[in-house]
């Protein structure tokens, strides 16, 4: 195999590097998600109109609402089956003698979650840092070459589950299974004084707020490793079990590449996130800042 990927994230310089090489698979996971113009305006649709208009060339198309997802769930982006996941992956080319590169046309988040779904059942990928924007920028007046350290955890080392369901986060609010909850949303819809496109606003009790948006640059990249090890110092210390969630589990992936990235283990998405929790006006949610 004469393709090898360096890391967990690649740059743009690397891809036109290696574009031609026979064994690349790359995948263009966007989706399309507007931004709710009021409470419970949830509105998705596929990136496959989008991926026809413009994607780097011999891109694929994931599509994250229909062929990778469990449609029968009663969320979207729902984690389908690993026999399900890995025979649509397969159906879009990967075999072992492939090596996976995600990008997105949006802010990385698609692209993250992607990868850790990946992740979550042994196939190695990475992620093209800074997307499409910056391929697209790569195209017009070029880029210095970055350099990203292969992540220093082997694939399939950690030893806590890459997903929980709405039963154990219940069980970590009730104080019966310690967790420390963080919502990667963003500072206005974690308090809940922006409109929500899910059914109550506000976070679930307990949860720390870490907006996925604080990991990247202006351009859309992932920052470099110091400034990461600012933001997300005070998950680094410990072996409490994160439990990170959003919306529908995709912002949440950016956080968990970026936590993985820096060495972090025990990490779990909640892949119902504020979708299925909100839904349910049993289950407890709470507005305002997050505890001190």
């Amino acid at each position: 195999m004469s393709l090898t990927l360096p890391g967990i994230l690649v740059d743009s310089a690397w891809l036109q590097a290696n574009l031609a090489a026979p064994e690349l698979l790359l995948l263009d996971a966007t989706v399309e998600l507007p931004a709710p113009r009021f409470d419970g305006d949830y509105r998705s649709s596929s990136g496959y109109a989008g991926w026809l208009q413009a994607h780097i060339p011999g891109a694929r198309h994931a599509d994250l609402l229909t062929e990778l997802a469990d449609t029968d769930a009663s969320f979207s982006f729902a984690l389908p089956t690993p026999e399900r996941l890995l025979k649509a992956l397969a159906a879009l080319g990967l075999n072992d003698e492939k090596r996976l590169v995600i990008y997105d046309r949006a802010e990385g988040f698609w692209a993250a979650r992607l990868w850790w779904m990946l992740r979550s059942v042994g196939v190695d990928a990475a992620v093209l840092d800074g997307g499409f924007k910056a391929w697209q920028r790569l195209q017009d007046v070029g880029c210095p070459v970055r350099t990203i350290a292969p992540c220093p955890m082997p694939l399939g080392a950690q030893s806590t589950p890459y997903w929980v369901d709405r039963t154990h986060v219940e069980a970590v609010v009730a104080g019966h299974t310690p967790g420390t909850l963080i919502c990667a949303l963003g500072t206005a819809l974690f308090d809940g004084s922006a409109p929500s496109r899910y059914a109550r606003r506000g976070h679930i009790p307990g949860s720390q707020n870490l907006p996925a948006r604080t990991l990247f640059d202006e351009q859309g990249h992932y920052l470099p490793k110091d400034a990461l090890v600012q933001v997300l110092d005070a998950y680094l210390h410990d072996d409490t079990p994160l439990i990170l969630y959003c919306g529908g589990g995709i912002s949440a992936a950016a956080n968990a590449l970026a936590l993985t990235l820096l060495g972090r283990q025990h990490i779990a998405i909640y892949d119902g996130s504020l979708q299925e929790w909100a839904a349910d006006a049993r289950l407890p949610m709470t507005t305002g800042a997050p505890p001190a």
